[in-house]
């Protein structure tokens, strides 16, 4: 089988109960899309406001164990931090009494690491949007699909790559334009999704708040300027469009030659440095360093990640962000 799946049927879902655990950000979408592509879809969700919002919105709704127990296929999209937790107490012991059953994920974080561990009698797959909820509804509305990684941990019926390109299908990802499933597993999108949190996005945020920093505390730029200029204008959100539509390196030409120059000279100076980075990184992801941390951040009460936030809400960036934004009337969540 080719490592790229750009349309598949339905058939394996027909029939079958879907329940979509959690009707978050993923939950939503993906629920919402397979109802439109008429699939028979249940929600399982704690008694909270999104449980109110999906029977708004035309679901039978019930509590987790409940949702479970109807299903023969279900989605487990709740947070990685509690995800663990929410299998323990109200999917494992449902699921390990029927004869067959499809668990489908769509992070690779807790069965890659083996804080989730299904029974011998499931089917555990890996179908993983790379797009978040609003994008899925966004291009669904338009008739467009979106790329997804599909993996097998556990193939107990023999069909569990089927399974996964039929829920690709089911959720709008391939079939349509720009969709695409790509081979994968749960510890490659592990890896490479916590890769990009741990490495380029940091990477770039500290860059920018450094560039802040020095332009307006050494040099005298004004704080409007200088956050127009590295982000808020929405400049680097459109090179980011055009990264995703035309290459990282073929949007080049839209800059000037000397925007061309400065990138190119300074993208390999900084390649050595950036790449140790990386590769320390990539290793404490991989062998379980990172994993371990958080669960005992978590278990901590998170003392490390709420004084980081503070940090970085109360610098000088953050603070001028918050006037500027202001004035530009431009809605914040904080």
């Amino acid at each position: 089988m080719s490592n790229i799946v750009l349309d598949f049927n339905l058939d394996l879902l027909k029939g079958k109960t879907i329940a979509v655990i959690g009707y978050g950000n993923q939950g939503r979408a993906q629920a919402t899309v397979m109802r439109d592509n008429g699939l028979n879809v249940i929600i399982g969700n704690i008694k909270d406001k999104y449980f109110d919002l999906a029977k708004k919105e035309g679901f039978e709704v019930y509590e987790i164990e409940e949702a479970v127990k109807r299903a023969d296929i279900a989605l487990l999209l709740v947070p990685d931090e509690v995800m663990k937790e929410v299998y323990e107490k109200k999917i494992h012991q449902i699921i390990s009494y029927k004869s067959d059953f499809v668990l489908d994920f769509a992070s690779g974080y807790n069965v890659a690491f083996g804080f989730i561990r299904p029974p011998s009698n499931t089917d555990v797959i890996l179908v993983a949007p790379r797009m978040i909820g609003e994008g899925i509804l966004d291009l669904h509305k338009q008739g467009k699909g979106y790329p997804v990684l599909i993996g097998v941990k556990q193939d107990h019926s023999g069909k569990a790559w089927d399974y996964a390109m039929a829920i690709a299908k089911g959720i709008g990802a391939i079939g349509l334009p720009g969709g695409v499933a790509v081979k994968s597993s749960f510890e490659e999108e592990a890896l490479i999704d916590l890769l990009s949190e741990h490495t380029w996005v940091p990477i770039l945020f500290s860059a920018i708040k450094a560039c802040f920093d020095i332009a307006v505390k050494e040099y005298g730029v004004s704080p409007e300027a200088a956050l127009l200029e590295f982000y808020a204008s929405g400049e680097l959100s459109e090179i980011a469009r055009l990264m995703a539509e035309e290459g990282i390196f073929n949007q080049m030409v839209h800059h000037s030659t000397t925007s061309q120059y400065g990138t190119l000279t300074r993208m390999f100076k900084y390649y050595d440095l950036i790449r140790k980075i990386v590769e320390d990184e990539a290793k404490d992801i991989w062998n379980g360093n990172f994993a371990k941390e958080w669960t005992l951040e978590q278990q901590a009460g998170y003392p490390v990640f709420y004084r980081l936030w503070n940090l970085a809400i109360e610098s000088e960036m953050a603070k001028a962000e918050r006037e500027l934004y202001k004035i530009l009337g431009r809605i914040r969540k904080d």
